[in-house]
């Protein structure tokens, strides 16, 4: 028992730094959907796109296609790129690898979510890091990690896993994990590719309440050859939705809203 608390308890620390990082979770100051032609941004309230206040009033522009995402910087203003001053850039496209911009503290990169390109910031001296007091977890409980058997779907699927957008993401699915808490039997939806760890997004009796009301997350080793895995809810943790508001989470898909309440692992994180 002491040695499994003990690894739980570096799992949690480890959360906690993570959490903690300036290019985190918390550090995230905005997403802004883009739309095809040129739009301005920098920290001038009649750009297209505002910037924080540590920015100048006009950064630049983003050049948007439905292919490609290209930036132009506006004379006099300093961005830089893996260290290199850049006055043009393409952030997003064919064979784009993702640069991240930087001035001052601020960072910015392109994402594409549901076939629509948006900028993602960063503030690495957002207040939210400052202000960040750790999250609350449950007491550790090995009466929370419990056996599994994944039981394959007849044939290869995707299923539809809701997003906080509002959309739907078309997920492949290995199968159905089957476990008992408490006695009773309980079955969770996997995520991902049996060979491979296993996700699970799922909710239970106390999301809203003790816990996200989004729900949590998981991720279970991949199972042995007869299908067999363990499934620890002490390692339960709240996905990026539960600390900003500018994260496109999943949510738990059909199946996986639990009656039994897990008390184990994450609880919420203020008021999120």
């Amino acid at each position: 028992m002491a040695e499994y608390s003990e690894e739980i308890a570096a799992w949690q620390q480890q959360r906690d730094a993570e959490l903690r990082d300036p290019d985190g979770w918390l550090s995230l100051a905005g997403l802004f959907w883009l739309e095809t032609g040129r739009t301005s941004f920098g920290a001038d309230p009649d750009n297209a796109i505002s910037f924080p206040a540590s920015a100048p009033p006009r950064l630049g522009e983003f050049l948007v296609t439905d292919e490609s995402v290209a930036v132009e910087i506006a004379p006099g203003a300093t961005v830089t790129y893996e260290a290199a001053e850049v006055t043009r850039l393409v952030m997003a496209g064919s064979g784009i690898d993702g640069p991240v911009l930087a001035h001052g503290p601020l960072r910015w990169f392109v994402i594409r979510r549901d076939g629509r390109w948006a900028v993602r910031l960063r503030d690495r001296e957002h207040p939210a890091l400052a202000a960040f007091h750790g999250v609350e977890c449950f007491p550790i409980d090995p009466v929370w990690r419990v056996a599994a058997r994944l039981v394959p779907h007849p044939v290869p699927v995707t299923i539809p896993v809701p997003t906080i957008l509002g959309s739907i993401n078309q997920t492949p699915s290995p199968g159905i994990l089957h476990f008992t808490i408490n006695g009773e039997a309980q079955t969770l939806v996997a995520l991902g590719k049996a060979e491979q760890p296993l996700s699970l997004i799922f909710a239970d009796a106390t999301s809203g309440k003790e816990t996200y009301g989004s729900g949590r997350f998981l991720t279970v080793d991949a199972p042995n050859a007869d299908g067999w895995t363990v499934i620890d809810f002490n390692r339960a943790y709240n996905p990026p939705c539960a600390f900003t508001p500018f994260a496109t989470c999943p949510l738990p898909p059909a199946g996986n809203r639990l009656a039994t309440p897990i008390t184990a692992g994450e609880k919420k994180y203020g008021e999120r």
